[in-house]
């Protein structure tokens, strides 16, 4: 709109004519220039230069809408409301029906504590029918560290879903949905990505799951600012790739130790009056996400993975990061029919506890060499 002509715009004709004079022809040239910057332009007064530009911001600018027609927008454009059920009702209250369309949402916690599980678990539910809750799509599941097993998700789906599974036959479809990437290489991965966009029109891929992403870049031996680089460049392309496609996509993230250079960059922590970091409170972990600020900034949905040894070392799955739920945190085990929560209701989080990931056994968590990634 920006470009739209002044000749278009209805304009009293004695002041169309002199934006004509002038070489003002578009609302951009026009609104680029000060009200005194025009009337020394123009040659006409204050209370005419007003009025013009008024009528042509008005015309110009996007019509306001109301926060109830953008969601009654986004009902009508998205598929199942923009959100894909995980299957596990508490967390799916949490965030208001599952994982978002077209934005990243990442996984995050130690090894073994379940976030490939849930992957799987993920995948076979995008897989099924609409009418057993699925996508009815393909799925593309990127094992960087191959930890798929064919086998465990076929016993997911058989324990989860028997009516389905039971049957050869669907079973067989169902799986054969699930296209599995290994790449060994970021090179091979930045390739992988570009073959994707190609293909989720033509296979009807509706999910993309990339486990993990951080293994790929801690195996990469650039440094420092290259590196952080280098995955800047893999952040916009697989936003852009969420955007584009409307479909969920879920990452995988590792942990990694903390460090004192990462105090600062915790917003829940206070600084004194003589400008040092006042940490309030210590925890058994000492973990934090290993990909760093730039990655976090590009995830719209974060959820942490953990086990705590207050707790008998029960696991949580936790809502540390959504525009649209509080943090909030759920008991869960892992079965043979996969993740299921030992509650519904979540326990609302605060302070440091958002943002910490406890870990039993922690000291055997590797440290990636990630700092650079800050």
């Amino acid at each position: 709109m920006a470009n739209k002509l002044i000749s278009e715009i209805p304009l009293p004709k004695s002041i169309a004519n002199v934006f004509a004079a002038r070489n003002i022809s578009t609302a951009k040239e026009a609104l680029s220039l000060t009200e005194f910057e025009l009337m020394e332009l123009l040659d006409v007064g204050l209370t005419e230069v007003k009025s013009a530009l008024s009528q042509i911001s008005e015309i110009v600018a996007p019509p306001y809408q109301t926060a109830l027609s953008l969601m009654e927008q986004r009902f009508q454009n998205e598929h199942l409301r923009g959100h894909f059920p995980t299957g596990l009702k508490g967390l799916d209250a949490a965030l208001c029906g599952g994982i978002p369309f077209g934005v990243l949402t990442e996984l995050v916690g130690p090894a073994g504590i379940g976030k490939t599980q849930l992957c799987l678990k993920l995948s076979l539910l995008a897989s099924l029918p609409t009418n057993y809750g699925g996508l009815d799509g393909r799925v593309i599941y990127i094992d960087v560290e191959s930890k798929f097993s064919s086998r465990r998700l076929l016993e997911i789906g058989l324990r989860s879903l028997p009516e389905i599974f039971q049957m050869k036959e669907m079973a067989q479809e169902m799986a054969g949905r699930i296209l599995v990437l290994r790449p060994t290489s970021l090179s091979e991965f930045t390739q992988s990505l570009e073959q994707i966009k190609g293909s989720i029109l033509q296979n009807q891929v509706k999910m993309l799951v990339i486990d993990s992403m951080a293994a790929l870049v801690s195996g990469e031996h650039e440094q420092g600012i290259r590196r952080q680089q280098t995955l800047s460049w893999h952040i916009s392309f697989i936003k852009s790739l969420a955007e584009f496609s409307r479909i969920p996509v879920v990452v995988t993230n590792q942990v990694r130790s903390h460090n004192n250079d990462d105090a600062s960059r915790y917003s829940f922590q206070v600084q004194s009056r003589d400008g040092t970091i006042e940490i309030p409170m210590r925890y058994d972990s000492h973990l934090i996400a290993a990909l760093g600020i730039h990655w976090a900034h590009a995830v719209t949905t974060r959820l942490v993975l953990e086990a705590k040894s207050g707790c008998n070392g029960k696991r949580f799955i936790k809502v540390a990061k959504s525009p649209i739920s509080p943090p909030l945190a759920f008991p869960f085990h892992i079965t043979s029919s996969g993740i299921s929560l030992l509650s519904d209701d979540g326990m609302e989080l605060m302070g440091p506890e958002i943002n910490a990931i406890h870990c039993q056994g922690h000291n055997e968590i590797i440290s990636f060499g990630m700092q650079g990634l800050q």
